[in-house]
């Protein structure tokens, strides 16, 4: 009995010390393999690292040769330069216009017909008042014949002493008398005649004629029209040449001193573009134009000068905007406006040149420079030293997005521009 119970105590014991050890076996391997996969997770999902910053490239600006000029600008109109009123001499009725607006026509051309309205009564009574004064005068020459043999004979008389002085005398006065009557009636017969000659002239002037050759702008008679002689002077019609232009500028005051006589303008206008005309300045008109410096307006000054029109593709009205050639440059070192900055204390600039490291941009670097300017255009600057044709200057952030693309030439149908001895100073 005791042999069997030693037995069954003993198999527990043993199996339980057994069991345990492979339970912490596979716990062990259990944690072993968590933190395998812990590790493995960390290990494949940890962000890359980083990127290293790009260097970044310079923007720059390549130095060219080109034209540049300083002008005033200026906007104005065409406007006619030679033209001519034309009236009517005579009060009467307007037959015929034989002309349109746009037509051209020569000096001496028949444009208007007018048939004269001149009283016949007048006439008449004018020509029998003629024909009296003349039969008064040969009345008046006969007693003035007469007057002058009584004066002949009174005067041999009173040489014999065989007349009274009285009679002499009477002879002599009635000899002038009838002298001076003869004149007078001269006179009016020269003034009716005068007056006969003037209705005559009057009554021939039914044909109005060109007073210059040119082209018809502008007609205010019609047919059936009354016009008189005595009336407001209202221009029949107007003829123009217009083979020749004026422009008026209308230029600010702050500009005004900068021009002068003979100084070089050109202008363009929308109805052409890409074409331009030019001529010399004429005259500024010393008043202010109208419209302007009142009431705190600002003040502005008519300019004028002349521009040839051979082929007339210019027209009085058309709108221009003209510049007058202050100074100008053919073939200068060029450089934006916008890559100066501000200016130094003795009046240079100072700018980023780039190297000279064509196969690398990314590693350029770039030195300051100062340079000298010249003249001044809307957008672009001549470099009178310090910068060298296909050099680079590095824009400024500020300035990279309105830099100016290089300016296409307009097509100049005038002849070339003179050069400008100097460049004024910049306003």
């Amino acid at each position: 009995m005791t042999v069997e119970a030693t037995d069954k105590s003993a198999l527990p014991t043993a199996f339980g010390h057994s069991g345990r050890r492979w339970l912490i076996a596979i716990l062990a391997l259990l944690i072993a393999l968590a933190a395998g996969f812990l590790l493995w997770k960390g290990l494949w999902q940890r962000p890359p690292p980083a990127p290293k910053p790009a260097p970044v490239a310079l923007q720059t600006e390549l130095v060219r040769r080109g034209d540049i000029e300083q002008a005033v600008f200026a906007s104005g109109k065409l406007q006619l330069h030679k033209y001519s009123d034309v009236f009517g001499q005579v009060t009467g009725q307007i037959k015929d216009v034989l002309v349109m607006v746009g037509d051209e026509v020569k000096a001496g051309k028949m444009v208007v017909e007018i048939t004269p309205t001149l009283p016949s009564a007048r006439l008449e009574s004018n020509r029998a008042q003629l024909a009296r004064l003349q039969a008064e005068l040969s009345d008046q020459r006969a007693q003035q014949d007469f007057a002058e043999l009584q004066f002949k004979r009174q005067t041999q008389l009173k040489a014999e002493n065989a007349t009274r002085e009285e009679s002499f005398e009477s002879s002599r006065m009635s000899m002038y008398s009838a002298a001076a009557r003869v004149e007078a009636i001269n006179a009016q017969i020269r003034q009716i005649e005068a007056t006969l000659k003037d209705d005559e002239v009057t009554r021939s002037h039914t044909q109005v004629l060109a007073p210059i050759s040119g082209t018809v702008v502008s007609v205010a008679a019609r047919s059936g029209q009354m016009i008189g002689a005595g009336q407001a002077a209202v221009p029949l019609l107007r003829i123009a040449d217009m083979s020749r232009l004026t422009v008026q500028a209308r230029v600010a005051e702050i500009d005004v001193p900068l021009l002068h006589k003979g100084m070089t303008a050109y202008f363009t206008t929308p109805g052409y573009p890409g074409k331009r005309w030019s001529g010399k300045l004429r005259q500024v008109i010393p008043v202010p134009a109208d419209g302007s410096g009142e009431q705190g307006k600002q003040t502005f000054y008519n300019v004028l000068f002349e521009v040839d029109n051979p082929q007339q593709e210019l027209m009085s009205g058309m709108s221009t905007q003209v510049r007058f050639v202050l100074a100008q440059a053919h073939d200068a070192v060029l450089l934006p406006l916008t890559l100066l900055g501000k200016p130094e204390a003795d009046g240079s600039y100072v700018v980023q040149v780039a190297g000279t490291n064509q196969a690398n941009q990314a590693n350029q670097q770039s030195s300051p420079r100062k340079i000298k300017i010249g003249i001044r255009g809307e957008q672009m600057a001549q470099v009178l030293s310090g910068l060298e044709p296909g050099e680079r200057v590095v824009i400024p952030a500020a300035a990279a997005a309105i830099v100016p693309a290089p300016m296409q030439p307009l097509k100049n149908t005038s002849p070339p521009l003179p050069p400008a001895a100097s460049a004024p100073k910049a306003r």
